[in-house]
């Protein structure tokens, strides 16, 4: 019976000590996405993205200014052949972004992005 009584004691005492690692919440990890800007079209790297800081890499391949905006942020105009960086904290849901450039978005330039 001590035997027993030892081995229960051992096994509640391991998942005592387990429990306040299991009930700590999901930290939210920083995520980058490269998003190449080009007429008229965004590519994303990532389609979907955990919730939390996402660095948005932005690269335009085009001829003529793009910018990118996401969750009411803007980026500022990226002009061609320049890169930027644009950092947002993202809840989780789908989330339209575009370009604010007057017709890009009309043109094609514009999507949505996955936040889990």
């Amino acid at each position: 019976m001590n035997r027993l009584t030892l081995a229960l004691g051992v096994a509640l005492a391991a998942l005592v000590a387990a429990a306040p690692v299991a009930a700590r919440p999901a930290t939210a990890t920083a995520t980058t996405v490269t998003v190449s800007m080009k007429e008229f079209k965004f590519t994303l790297s990532k389609k979907i993205v955990p919730h939390g800081t996402v660095t948005f890499k932005l690269v335009n391949k085009g001829t003529i200014a793009h910018d990118f905006k996401i969750a009411g942020k803007k980026s500022k105009l990226i002009k061609p052949g320049k890169s930027g960086k644009f950092v947002v904290t993202l809840k989780a849901g789908k989330l339209k972004y575009l370009c604010t450039v007057p017709g890009h978005a009309a043109a094609g330039m514009k999507g949505t992005l996955k936040v889990t």
